[in-house]
């Protein structure tokens, strides 16, 4: 298959946007070509108590679980879910105030957008070295 045009963003857990310190979370990629919207979270408990002990992530959760949803579409998603993939990921990677807040769109090709969201995931998300196991589907 020829290399396909995508679209990502990185999600961050800003929990205190005055201090300016955020934790890479997950990805979000789209690549209208092949139809594909997908997302992986990943929260390290070890690495955002080490900056934040207090920060009470169950909040946090919630939030990632709503943009799992929206990310998969349909009627669970409401409206939101019913719009075209492009749609939901504009939703997705809109600037927001909240503790979970998108990075900037990054572009580029790709054969397999799947394998290019677990590499994002791996390189940006991930600690060098680190394994999460069964998180290919951005469970939490």
């Amino acid at each position: 298959m020829p290399a396909s045009a995508f679209e990502y963003a990185l999600l961050r857990l800003v929990p205190r946007v005055e201090r300016g310190e955020r934790i890479n979370i997950g990805v979000v990629l789209l690549c209208r070509q092949q139809r594909f919207l997908g997302i992986r979270i990943h929260l390290d408990e070890a690495r955002i108590a080490a900056l934040w002990p207090d920060l009470d992530l169950v909040p946090v959760r919630e939030q990632l679980h709503a943009f799992e949803v929206v990310c998969t579409g349909g009627a669970k998603a409401g409206p939101i879910g019913e719009l075209p993939l492009y749609e939901r990921f504009r939703w997705l990677t809109a600037t927001r105030s909240t503790m979970i807040q998108p990075s900037a769109v990054h572009c580029g090709l790709c054969e397999s957008p799947q394998k290019m969201l677990d590499h994002i995931f791996q390189q940006m998300v991930l600690w060098p070295g680190q394994l999460v196991v069964g998180a290919t589907d951005g469970r939490l």
